[in-house]
């Protein structure tokens, strides 16, 4: 018997691009079987972008299915009769229209689960105004500097709106399941991505519609990025503590500092800035690592992507796993991070090829 702790469990995913498909990346992880319903000689968008295709879909099988097609439709229906969740990220009300909404579905299957991913949800004034990460980010707040400052900045570069939404419809999907094996009948779920933003930023958002905003702790002189003599970068996140501040002025050689408290500290910022930056460049990142660490002083080195890959303790928590393709090719994908006491996260198979599975599904098999 598997000890995979989502072993049995069918989702059956509709949804393209990066959340639908991060999320049920996670899920297969911990042994839950995904099927992709894919567009025929289509698919996912993403496929477009291969790197990203393989790196989110690994594990999952695909099934090729016309939806607006009578036989599609039909083939559809029948394996959402035993399925446990169904996930899509098409705009409010498509699949409701070709007959594939939750309603439709419920009927031939009352305890499923059907989450909907979508910029802004279901309902709402921008529910059908079309975007991608960085509109949500901005309706969002997470922005917000820029909006402050009246004038734009650098865009992000990693998609916190598609990976929060992620992260929050793998959830719903846990919840709903848990609530339908409890009860037997299904769940309908609505994820914006729009509130996966205003949802991170809780912590900024509460204090700013109290009246009370929160930023010192990022105004701290030692909570940041500084250069050292080796031309490397290493992060200081020193926020209010006083006991980090303390061991921290007196590994640099600057005791005189060490009784400046959190209010003074953020006062002086700048000036205490150019203090640090000044003596850090004075020695190498290692150099500076190994004391900090006897210290107790949070740092951490700046990676590249490279360098995060190779770096010891990612290696060390086995986040990596390779896999040989036909011919012997290696390829190296990431599992997810949760580590449980009697199960070790493994990739059940390289990412499919669009219908690569019809056959297989068709017929009731798993492999």
């Amino acid at each position: 018997m598997s000890t995979a702790p989502l072993a049995g469990l069918k989702i059956l995913s509709l949804a393209e691009q990066f959340p639908g498909p991060y999320a049920t990346m996670l899920l297969s992880d911990m042994g839950a079987e995904v099927i992709m319903i894919e567009r025929p000689g289509v698919g996912d968008p993403a496929r477009q972008f291969p790197p990203l295709f393989r790196a989110l879909n690994r594990g999952k099988r695909s099934v090729a299915l016309d939806l607006k097609s009578a036989d599609g439709l039909a083939q559809f229906r029948t394996l959402a009769q035993t399925a446990d969740v169904i996930v899509e990220g098409f705009r409010p009300g498509k699949l409701a229209a070709l007959g594939a909404g939750f309603e439709d579905i419920r009927k031939i299957n009352p305890s499923l689960v059907y989450v909907s991913i979508s910029g802004y949800g279901q309902d709402g004034p921008y529910r059908d105004r079309a975007g991608h990460d960085l509109s949500y980010e901005g309706v969002g707040g997470l922005l917000a500097d820029q909006a402050d400052a009246g004038q734009a900045g650098p865009l992000p570069t990693v998609p916190l709106a598609d990976i929060g939404a992620a992260l929050f419809a793998a959830i719903a999907i846990l919840s709903a399941v848990v609530s339908s094996q409890r009860t037997g009948q299904g769940r309908y779920v609505d994820v914006s991505m729009s509130d996966a933003v205003v949802s991170m930023l809780t912590a900024f958002l509460v204090p700013a519609a109290n009246g009370t905003p929160l930023g010192e702790f990022i105004a701290e002189p030692a909570y940041g990025v500084f250069t050292c003599k080796d031309g490397k970068l290493m992060t200081l996140s020193i926020a209010h503590e006083d006991w980090f501040w303390t061991p921290f002025c007196n590994v640099i050689g600057k005791p005189e500092l060490a009784g400046l408290k959190g209010r003074e500290r953020v006062a002086r910022k700048d000036a205490l800035r150019e203090e640090i930056a000044a003596v850090l460049v004075s020695k190498t990142r290692n150099d500076w690592g190994d004391q900090f660490d006897r210290a107790g002083v949070p740092w951490g080195p700046l990676h590249s992507l490279v360098e995060t890959l190779d770096d010891p303790h990612v290696r060390a928590r086995q986040l990596l796993r390779t896999m040989t393709q036909d011919g012997g090719k290696t390829e190296t994908f990431l599992v997810q991070p949760l580590k449980f006491d009697n199960f070790d996260s493994e990739i059940s198979g390289l990412p499919p090829e669009i219908g690569a599975d019809n056959d297989s599904v068709f017929a009731g098999g798993s492999d």
